[in-house]
């Protein structure tokens, strides 16, 4: 049985999957500290202990995210965008088009027929969107980051926000709140600025169905429904956490890899 790893290392936080014939035998989410390289290894060691397995016991490790610079126990590395594409067709084969929303930036990817990326378009010069500015309003609202999405679903109006950078929106919210505007209406109001700013990416690059979101902003509730509402379409399901989807990704190359590195040998005797 050859067994395969990918790892993500992202702003926020670091996955890892354990693969082996097209089943996922172990996998982890934890957060980034300011080693990326021990992030990685945290996470490989995690979901391999999921898995009941050893590190010897891995035929390839391919790392992916930001950190990948600093995987030294990889054996190969890919960016984040063809590995969510990886990822997403694997994890549904109708998907063609994926809204990543991940801790530091936002990409929109148009997947063709067999997973490859056919082309994309990424936000990553502001953090509107992403998980450090959604962490930054839960603290301004002293919430947690799984208690924004509901909140926003239970507004009973939208209080209309100017600024989606984090700064400013970070003064405005408390600008809203000295006014007495409900919490769960400023929070639904932010969230229809940055569903409205996502999907506009999605236009960017032409909207291909199904559409599917990854990354762990995935997970909120409220943002969900106003892309779905935006882009007025249903969002698919994935059959995996959506945070998972770029280390699945990774994993899957590794397992190309290990077979490219396999034939080769052989070739060369």
């Amino acid at each position: 049985m050859s067994v395969f790893a990918g790892v993500d290392t992202g702003s926020v936080a670091t996955k890892a999957v354990i693969l082996s014939d097209g089943h996922i035998l172990g996998h982890s989410i934890i957060p980034t500290v300011v080693s990326s390289e021990k992030s990685g290894l945290r996470a490989l060691e995690q979901a391999l202990a999921q898995a009941g397995l050893k590190r010897e016991d891995l035929a390839y490790i391919l790392a992916t995210g930001y950190g990948r610079i600093s995987a030294s126990y990889a054996q190969g590395t890919l960016t984040e965008i063809g590995c969510h594409a990886k990822g997403v067709h694997f994890s549904n084969p109708e998907v063609h088009t994926v809204i990543d929303m991940g801790g530091q930036d936002c990409k929109v990817i148009k997947i063709g027929e067999w997973g490859e990326v056919d082309d994309f378009v990424m936000n990553d010069k502001c953090a509107a969107g992403t998980g450090r500015f959604f962490e930054v309003l839960a603290k301004a609202f002293d919430v947690t980051l799984d208690d924004l999405g509901p909140m926003s679903l239970n507004a009973e109006k939208r209080v209309t926000i100017s600024s989606t950078c984090t700064v400013f929106a970070e003064s405005e919210v408390i600008s809203l709140m000295a006014r007495g505007e409900v919490p769960e209406n400023i929070i639904n109001g932010i969230h229809f600025s940055l569903a409205r700013r996502t999907t506009g990416l999605v236009n960017r690059v032409g909207l291909a169905k199904e559409v599917a979101m990854s990354g762990g902003v995935a997970k909120n509730p409220g943002m969900r429904a106003l892309v779905e509402e935006l882009l007025e379409a249903k969002l698919s399901p994935l059959a995996i956490d959506p945070q998972l989807v770029g280390a699945l990704g990774a994993a899957l190359f590794a397992k190309e890899r290990a077979a490219a590195r396999e034939r080769k040998a052989v070739a060369a005797h």
